[in-house]
């Protein structure tokens, strides 16, 4: 550890504090307390939330207990590496029983919890704290010692809570930053789908339409302007092979992802089921939210289609991005929403009910601005929404650093008139009886 600040002293955590001191004493079976289940405690803010009240008959045993001022870090992962680590405030009648996925630091003499919770809830002590952990594969936790046996830069009392003030006041302007943040990308979403609104109300290119005597829209079925309202692949495919087989899951946010694919080696599937640049493909069931998503197939690669999917193909007068983008847009959801047929558990689409969705179609001229004009949307609003992404990980980072800072002394003055800290560690061990700790290393001969 780096030299500390006049005044610090490093400190074992249980010099400072007691891990795990056991069951609380003189409650009477009917009191009402606090029960904190690891749910309870959010991995965001390391608050607990919305904890319930049960009798202390009904919790007394198999849970862990603590009391107002604790602080409790979950020691099973993937709890503890997500940051659920809290000060136990506002409990019902000062106590509360919780998960036993739970260590309880109580700290000892007037020690701030809330100086102890953030030295816990660094990123930088959780992975110390990762590589320590005990166990098999998902069932691995920290261990005890590994919290006692820690080590903690600690200033006096008094530093200890302006310290906390500091922390708080620039976390709480960071909060409220990712908070704003957070709100992105449900106004990107908003944001596109006022886009594909206005395109297809004709909205997006009226003016331009006028401007170059374009003819006005014409209402049409898609029946009319494609072909070839095709039924996909039914037969298994595999996890390796030569084709990949596209899939409703391989339709995400109006394009093909290539992620997560399956495939297929038979020559006669690949023959029929081949897609071609420029066809559209329809996801024909699943939840109601989800039927109707569409993507363009461009030819990126080769591949065929698996039966939950629609193929159709655009007669010339009609462009398949322009057709994408359309039964993507409010009104080609809404269509979808409304001819779905519900089954037991997924909804519906069949070829007919598709060929009938009727829309208003432009020139082929304006279809290809209408499609250049929302791309050029569609960009600068991904933009701003990968810019919003980089900016919630600089405030991570931000607030991991100012934790840093406080740690080794740099966030707040200190005052020469504050008392010590290694008084409080006398006082401390004079109240507990405890001596100082041995320092660790070989043992003499003579102690052998």
């Amino acid at each position: 550890m780096n030299e500390l600040p006049q005044g610090w002293v490093d400190a074992a955590l249980d010099d400072i504090a007691i891990v795990n001191p056991g069951r609380i004493e003189g409650l009477v079976a009917d009191t009402s307390v606090s029960f904190v289940p690891m749910p309870a405690v959010s991995d965001v803010d390391g608050e607990i939330v919305n904890p319930t009240v049960r009798p202390f008959a009904e919790v007394s045993k198999g849970y862990t207990q603590f009391q107002v001022g604790d602080v409790i870090f979950a020691k099973i992962t993937p709890c503890m590496e997500n940051g659920k680590i809290a000060v136990a405030r506002s409990l019902e009648n000062g106590v509360a029983c919780g998960s036993t996925e739970f260590h309880v630091v109580r700290p000892l003499g007037q020690n701030s919890p809330d100086y102890i919770w953030r030295f816990l809830r660094q990123s930088s002590y959780r992975a110390d704290a990762e590589a320590v952990m005990t166990g098999a594969v998902g069932q691995r936790r920290v261990p005890a010692v590994h919290l006692k046996t820690s080590r903690v830069p600690l200033p006096p009392l008094v530093e200890q809570r302006r310290i906390v003030a500091k922390i708080d006041s620039l976390t709480g302007k960071s909060r409220r930053a990712r908070d704003h943040l957070d709100h992105i990308p449900r106004l990107v979403e908003k944001y596109k789908q006022a886009v594909l609104a206005a395109a297809f109300r004709g909205d997006l290119t009226r003016e331009w339409r006028n401007a170059n005597d374009l003819p006005d829209l014409r209402g049409v079925r898609l029946g009319d302007v494609a072909v070839g309202f095709n039924y996909g692949s039914s037969a298994k495919s595999a996890k390796e092979g030569a084709v990949p087989v596209l899939r409703m899951g391989n339709i995400q946010n109006g394009k093909l992802d290539w992620a997560d694919l399956v495939f297929t080696n038979d020559a006669a599937e690949i023959g029929k089921y081949r897609l071609a640049p420029g066809d559209v493909l329809f996801n024909r069931t699943n939840s109601p939210a989800l039927v109707g998503k569409t993507a363009l197939y461009d030819g990126d690669r080769e591949a065929i289609y698996a039966g939950y999917l629609i193929r159709v193909r655009c007669k010339q007068e009609l462009l398949p991005a322009y057709l994408t983008y359309c039964l993507n847009s409010p009104m080609g959801r809404a269509y979808s929403w409304a001819v779905k047929s519900d089954g037991v558990s997924q909804s519906n689409i069949n070829a007919k009910k598709l060929a009938a969705f009727s829309f208003d179609l432009p020139s082929p001229q304006e279809q290809a601005e209408i499609v250049r004009r929302i791309e050029t949307a569609f960009i600068w609003i991904e933009r701003l929404a990968s810019e919003a992404t980089s900016a919630r990980r600089l405030i991570d980072r931000l607030d991991q650093t100012v934790l840093a800072k406080a740690f080794r002394g740099e966030l707040v003055p200190q005052d020469p008139d504050d008392e010590p800290a290694s008084m409080l560690l006398d006082r401390i061990r004079a109240e507990h009886g405890a001596a100082p700790k041995a320092k660790r290393g070989r043992k003499s001969k003579a102690a052998a």
